[in-house]
Parts: C-alpha cells; structure tokens; sequence
C-alpha cells in the first residue's frame, strides 16, 4: 500500500488533505480513484493513518481516516549515522539502506581522507538531492518519519554536534576484539540515542578517531575483514537494528 507524509495541520478530525507534488502522483501516476485506500503519516506523532481516497481535486486530495495505527515501527533509539564522504554515487545507496534500516538522522562528513570535495553550492545541492531520497525510501520502507539529512560536516564539528548523543560508535580497525564489541552493543539499551561514526574509502586518520574518542566515542571492530564505506555503515545499523529491537 502506498504510503504518504503531509505536515500535522493537514491532518484533520476526520479528514486528510493532500497538496503539493502528491497530488499529480496519486492523479496522474498511480491514477487512484475515489474508494483506493492509502496510508498517511505526518513523520511526527508516530501514528500511521489508513485512509479512503474521498475526491480528486485539481491542487489537492481530500482523504478519510479510516483508523489510526499508534505502534511503534519505528525503532526503539534514534540511531544517527555520521558518513565520511564516500566516491561517486555511494552516499546515495546509504542513505537509502540506512533509511530502510532505522537511522533516525544522517550527518554527511568532510573527512581528511575523503576524495570528494564540495563547495557550499554543491553541498547545497547534494544535501537536496539526498534529503529527496531519504523521503522515498522512507515511503517504500513505511517508515513514520522521513530520517533528515544535516548539512555536510567536518569532524570537529560532527564530534561536537553528537555531544547531546548517549552512545557513540567507531568502527576501527585497530579496535579490539569481536567480544569487546558485544559488550559495547549489548550495554546500549533501548531509548538512549546512538551515534555511528562511518569513514570514507582509506578509513580514519588515526587523528580523527582519537578526537572522536576524545568526545565519548567507542571503538568497535566489525570482523576481521575490511568492509567497505558503503557495508560497514548497514552492518553496524542491522547489528542494532537486531539489538534494540529484540530486547
């Protein structure tokens, strides 16, 4: 069933208004018709809305609330993925899988290593372009809100910026062992928010992990493989993903 976000003003007593660009693709791309039910959230209260199609009109779709879901799909802690700048399209795959996976918010992150740089008006334009895929992979995922995507980082500033966060992961390959790890994941509990610091292709400079310990940041080592920027980000995520959830 497709699924759509609006803003909690248009969300009636009884009714949904739709407006925007939703509106030419429930029309003229899935060309629903009156009776078709669709599911709607305003990405806020946690409650998923099933509702009728009750009129096409020309700027907007008028809806009726059937019922109102209030369950948690979303995840019990908001996990924060902090993503050195990969290569090429890569960060576009993250954001979709992690969107798909629970993360609550994603932090781009101009690392020492990473190959790409942006100037303010590409970024601008990245953090768009990213933000649009976030929105539809949290349509196709159902999830209750649309996971943002800040403003491109430096690691100084990310560092700061997840000050406010209860648990901070680092994936490094000088961490300790694979029990050291399950310590580090199994003494998260459900509801405290977690930050994932990710590196781009050449990992971390040793610099950079030190100031992200220095700022309450953990290593943790995924195996003894080395995973790609691309992989290790959806590795950690389904690792708590499995953790929160099933406790």
């Amino acid at each position: 069933m497709h699924q759509f976000f609006v803003k909690p003003e248009q969300i009636g007593e009884k009714t949904i208004t739709v407006t925007g660009k939703d509106v030419n693709h429930i029309r003229n791309v899935l060309r629903m018709e009156p009776g078709e039910e669709v599911n709607v959230t305003d990405g806020e209260n946690g409650r998923v809305y099933r509702c009728e199609v009750a009129a096409l009109e020309e700027e907007s779709v008028l809806l009726t609330i059937r019922w109102c879901q209030e369950e948690g799909i979303e995840l019990p802690s908001r996990i924060y993925l902090f993503q050195g700048l990969p290569k090429s399209d890569k960060m576009e795959l993250i954001i979709q899988k992690a969107v798909e996976l629970g993360v609550y918010e994603i932090v781009p992150v101009a690392t020492r290593r990473a190959v790409v740089k942006l100037d303010e008006k590409k970024a601008s334009a990245k953090q768009k372009r990213w933000q649009a895929i976030a929105e539809s992979a949290a349509k196709q995922s159902k999830r209750l809100i649309i996971p943002r995507i800040q403003e491109v980082m430096t690691m100084k500033e990310a560092v700061s910026y997840a000050e406010r966060i209860d648990q901070k992961l680092i994936p490094y390959e000088l961490a300790e062992g694979m029990e050291h790890t399950r310590e580090v994941i199994g003494s998260i509990e459900p509801g405290q928010s977690v930050a994932v610091f990710i590196g781009p292709e050449g990992g971390f400079e040793e610099a950079e992990v030190l100031l992200a310990k220095e700022h309450g940041a953990r290593e943790i080592t995924l195996g003894r493989r080395i995973l790609r920027t691309e992989t290790a980000g959806m590795t950690v995520l389904s690792i708590l993903m499995y953790h929160l959830e099933g406790r």
